[in-house]
């Protein structure tokens, strides 16, 4: 096995996509496993590599490690994406916190039944529009610099790019009322590890189509 982090996951978005941005943010090259039968899942689960018997999974320094929060706040740490002291981890936390609870409702979108999800898209515009986006918009006008906290690139930051370009595929003029935000997205997506993964043929995957959705549910037998 090469040193490279191994991350266990489905062929698209879900849980494991902030964790492919975050690795690819910090110039990090991954392996990918993709789970594509119960069969495959529930080999994990005996071998006792699933600690709370749910993916994600990324296998990195030696560990098998699960729970998206404490991956990802491993590698951030690991790369030097999570501030230079205890108040700015605690920003960062808060912004990152708030920024999961925005995408919970992206992620979830793609399962919801035909009948309601026009009705949960006009959540997630509403909730994004007087929520989520007025704060990083107050944030950004309020200290003037280019990044969300200490004026250098971190977890936050690529949180936060990652919701802002998955919102505005499902509602493309959604920073419409944001300046700061739109100046931020320029700014982010050009940084050169970013710039890169937003390219064609990186890892980053396309938004969840149906076939995506009902291999989600055969693995998990739903």
């Amino acid at each position: 096995m090469s040193g490279k982090p191994r991350l266990t996951y489905f062929n698209g978005r879900g849980r494991m996509e902030p964790v492919r941005w975050l690795l690819a943010a910090a110039g990090v090259e991954f392996e990918e496993v993709f789970l594509e039968t119960s069969e495959q899942y529930e080999k994990l689960i005996k071998d006792g590599v699933l600690m709370f018997q749910q993916v994600p999974l990324v296998e990195i320094d030696g560990m098998k490690m699960v729970q998206t929060r404490a991956i990802l706040s491993y590698i951030a740490g690991k790369y030097n994406l999570y501030g230079k002291e205890l108040k700015e981890r605690a920003l960062i936390d808060m912004y990152v916190e708030g920024i999961t609870d925005l995408m919970q409702m992206i992620l979830m979108f793609p399962f919801s039944p035909p009948e309601e999800k026009g009705k949960n898209l006009d959540s997630i515009k509403d909730k994004a529009t007087t929520r989520y986006f007025p704060v990083f918009e107050k944030v950004l006008k309020q200290h003037g610099q280019d990044f969300l906290v200490g004026n250098k690139f971190s977890w936050a930051d690529i949180q936060l790019i990652e919701a802002i370009l998955a919102v505005e595929e499902k509602i493309p003029a959604v920073l419409s009322g944001f300046p700061q935000l739109q100046a931020f997205k320029i700014r982010v997506s050009n940084v050169p590890t970013i710039k890169k993964f937003l390219q064609p043929g990186s890892p980053r995957k396309p938004p969840p189509d149906q076939h995506y959705v009902e291999t989600v549910l055969k693995v998990f037998k739903r």
